[in-house]
């Protein structure tokens, strides 16, 4: 009886989750990009650089010393290059929290233009998983490709979704990973955070 219980229960357990870890789901490796001759949905990253708005004093830890490729390609951009303010999604296809999500970002991203940069990293994902997902939801913000996990380690970090907020001087003022975030908890988190109003 206790044994059929558990097994009831599993389920339901398992739809309670708010965040994915990689041991969770893990795409096969070295897959054949069905996608690749798609044009990616995403933005290029080329106004991605330029270095922090403000000065070396970043109220925050700043963002890891790390430079990721960009989804569309061009040249690697180190995220200690990008001016804030910016709010970065880490996300995954295989995540359903990170799926769920991903629309609150690209309404933010219109709602908030010349206010803050929204920019998506892509975690331990494959390219045409990541593209079908961006082309599914219409996610048109710059997007980083992170296939090794790089940016969760250097914040040491292991579960997805992660958002971060960061001020205009490069610091890391917020690290959110409390699950799949909706228009409203992520305008009153940039409020809270980037002392930026943006409506729900």
């Amino acid at each position: 009886m206790i044994r059929r219980l558990a097994l009831l229960t599993l389920p339901l357990l398992l739809l309670t989750t708010t965040a994915c870890t990689a041991d969770t789901e893990t795409p096969a490796p070295n897959r054949q990009d069905a996608v690749a001759a798609r044009p990616s949905p995403f933005q290029d990253c080329a106004g991605l650089t330029g270095g922090p708005a403000g000065t070396d004093d970043a109220a925050g830890d700043p963002l890891p010393e790390l430079t990721l490729t960009c989804f569309t390609g061009g040249a690697p951009v180190s995220l200690r290059d990008i001016p804030g303010p910016a709010v970065i999604n880490v996300w995954a296809s295989w995540c359903p929290p990170c799926r769920k999500e991903l629309p609150a970002f690209q309404r933010l991203s219109e709602r908030a233009e010349g206010q803050l940069r929204v920019i998506g990293v892509n975690s331990r994902d494959s390219r045409s998983a990541a593209q079908s997902i961006g082309e599914d939801f219409d996610v048109r913000f710059p997007m980083l490709f992170d296939q090794g996990e790089a940016m969760q380690r250097a914040l040491r970090r292991n579960a997805v979704p992660l958002t971060i907020f960061v001020d205009a001087q490069g610091g890391i003022r917020h690290i959110d990973s409390s699950g799949a975030l909706d228009d409203t908890r992520l305008s009153g988190l940039v409020q809270q955070h980037l002392d930026i109003s943006v409506p729900a």
